[in-house]
C-alpha cells in the first residue's frame, strides 16, 4: 500500500473482493458496501444464484460483480471457489469471511455432527481462504483479509458451544496470521459485530421479553442495522487501516462496554 499522503485512504478503486455468505444479511451489506467504495466484488453464497440479487443491486451502483457458490463445510468446495473467485479478475486483493452457521442444543445433547458442521464452515473454510487466497497476496505484497468474530468471541453463549468455539478460534487465527503476515504488508483483522437486525437474529427480535433485555444491555439502545457495519469494513479493506493489524473491531451500540 502506497504510503503517500495524498492518496485517498478510504477507495477501493481497482481492487477485488470476495465476500463469503453474501446472499442477505450482515455479508449481503458488506459486499455492497465494498462496491460502494469502489471495488469489484466476487459474491458468494452456498447456493448457484444465491447471490443474484446481491449483484444486481452492486451493478446498479455501477460496479462490476461476479458470483460464485460452495459448501462451505466441504474443504474441496471452499478451495475450488476461491480458485474461480481469482480467476475474474486474476486475483483477491481483499477477502471478507462473513460465511457462518449456527446449531442450538444444550451442550450435554449437543449434537457430534452439528458441531462438525459449525466448525467446518465457521473456522475451518476461514483458515482455508485466508491460506489459499493469501498466497497471490504475500507474493504480491499487500492484500487485506477482514474475519467475522462475533460477540461470542468474548463470552461463551448458552446452547451454542460450537458457533462460541467457533468464534473465539476465529480471532486465534486472526492473530496468528497477523504475526507471520504483517511484515508481508498483508493486513488481517477481524470485526465482531453485535446484536444486529438480519434473518438470523429475527427470533430474538420477535420475542418481547428477550428483546427489551438485548435493548436495555446496549447502550445506544437499539439494535443495529446491517449497513451500519460497511464502514468499519471500508476501513479494515483500505489503506486507512495499514497499520492495523490483528485487531478485533466490536461494533456492537457499546455492549461490550456494558
Amino acid at each position: 500500500m502506497s504510503n503517500d499522503p495524498n492518496k485517498e485512504l478510504f477507495t477501493l478503486k481497482d481492487k477485488t473482493a470476495l465476500v463469503t455468505g453474501a446472499s442477505r444479511g450482515l455479508g449481503q451489506a458488506l459486499a455492497i458496501g465494498l462496491a460502494q467504495a469502489g471495488a469489484t466484488v466476487v459474491c458468494s453464497s452456498s447456493a448457484n444464484g444465491g447471490t443474484k440479487q446481491t449483484r444486481e443491486k452492486i451493478e446498479q451502483c455501477g460496479q462490476l460483480a461476479f458470483e460464485v457458490a460452495a459448501d462451505l463445510s466441504d474443504a474441496s468446495s471452499v478451495l475450488a471457489m476461491a480458485e474461480t473467485a481469482e480467476s475474474f479478475t486474476g486475483q483477491i486483493d481483499i477477502l471478507v469471511n462473513a460465511g457462518g452457521t449456527i446449531a442450538r442444543a444444550p451442550a450435554v445433547d449437543f449434537p457430534l455432527s452439528d458441531w462438525q458442521q459449525v466448525i467446518n464452515v465457521n473456522l475451518n473454510a476461514t483458515f482455508l481462504l485466508c491460506q489459499q487466497l493469501g498466497k497471490g497476496m504475500l507474493k504480491r505484497g499487500e492484500g487485506k483479509i477482514i474475519n467475522i468474530a462475533s460477540m461470542l468471541s468474548y463470552t461463551g453463549g448458552i446452547t451454542v458451544p460450537a458457533y462460541t468455539a467457533s468464534k473465539h478460534a476465529v480471532v486465534g487465527v486472526t492473530k496468528a496470521l497477523a504475526n507471520e503476515w504483517a511484515s508481508k504488508n498483508v493486513q488481517i483483522n477481524a470485526i465482531a459485530p453485535g446484536y444486529f437486525k438480519t434473518d438470523n437474529t429475527q427470533a430474538l427480535q420477535d420475542d418481547p421479553v428477550r428483546n427489551a433485555e438485548i435493548e436495555k444491555r446496549i447502550p445506544a439502545s437499539n439494535w443495529g442495522e446491517p449497513e451500519q457495519l460497511v464502514g468499519a469494513a471500508v476501513f479494515l479493506a483500505s489503506a486507512a487501516s495499514d497499520y492495523v493489524n490483528g485487531h478485533v473491531l466490536a461494533v456492537d451500540g457499546g455492549w461490550l462496554a456494558r
